[in-house]
């Protein structure tokens, strides 16, 4: 009864760490809403100036993705590495 005991807790505890590990992933969403929101602003402005921010976004973008990612990255592993 013991070690079943111990094993559900452990089993609760992985869980509610990748959980907290995958709350860096609202920052990530939060990052790219003001990127692209900043863009659309920035093209209904200053057409002309379109290509420059549009390839700006994109690699905002790709920045804020790649924090998720290790969110996800990390939350993985704590489930099934650890």
């Amino acid at each position: 009864l013991r070690l079943t005991i111990e094993g559900d807790i452990v089993a609760a505890a992985k869980l509610i760490g990748a959980g907290l590990a995958m709350i860096g992933t609202i920052g990530a969403g939060a990052g790219i809403g003001i990127v692209v929101n900043g863009a659309v602003q920035g093209m209904a402005r200053n057409p002309d100036a379109s290509g420059n921010l549009l390839t700006n976004m994109i690699l905002g973008i790709a920045f804020a993705e790649a924090v998720a990612i290790y969110c996800l990255v990390v939350a993985l592993l704590i489930l099934f590495v650890f």
